[in-house]
């Protein structure tokens, strides 16, 4: 969280950044536009206060299952460190317990809390398989992110509707050919639960 000081600091870079492109920060329009630009990456960036393995392991259960537990279709919204736009993705998370599951919910909350902060798609990836390796120490872990760029859709290439992939596997996702197999399977799949 911004505290008072940079929370003005933050706007006044803003106001400063209006006058280079040639605007009027004083007109109606963008008058509180400073305000509104903080207060928003205030909130896409509070990622950086908040700790992924605090997250998990403060829902940690014994548990004898050893099949794969998967959470697919995370969606996530973040923002490129190269030129603060917008990466809007997905991201399919699963793990083979060892004795320990963690609680369903977290694992969105520890994708939540990678995507707020500045990123490369290829980082959050690691980050994510990483966290969730060190939090509870299963026997492998899968993370497969797809995402749109905007810094590709809106500027340099122009390319509409590309979709990056990228994917971090651990432990028995590397040394098992059909774990993996299953593991993209069941990513791969149509969604079965209509709500």
């Amino acid at each position: 969280m911004f505290d008072k000081n940079r929370m003005t600091e933050f706007q006044d870079c803003v106001k400063k950044m209006l006058e280079i492109m040639g605007e009027d920060p004083n007109r109606d329009g963008l008058l509180n536009t400073p305000k509104r630009v903080a207060k928003a990456y205030e909130f896409i960036t509070q990622g950086y206060s908040q700790s992924p393995l605090d997250i998990l392991g403060d829902a940690m259960f014994e548990s004898s299952n050893n099949e794969m537990v998967l959470i697919k279709d995370i969606e996530f919204y973040s923002i490129c460190e190269h030129h603060l736009l917008p990466i809007i993705g997905r991201a399919h998370v699963a793990y083979i317990p060892d004795g320990k599951v963690v609680g369903l919910s977290k694992i969105p909350r520890m994708v939540n809390i990678y995507a707020r902060r500045l990123q490369i798609q290829e980082q959050m990836t690691e980050q994510i398989a990483q966290a969730l390796q060190e939090a509870i120490n299963p026997k492998g872990v899968g993370v497969v992110l797809e995402a749109r760029h905007m810094c590709m859709e809106m500027r340099g290439v122009e390319k509409i509707n590309s979709v990056t992939t990228t994917s971090a596997l651990r432990g028995s996702f590397i040394k098992n050919p059909e774990t993996r197999k299953e593991f993209f399977d069941l990513i791969n799949s149509p969604k079965s639960v209509k709500f």
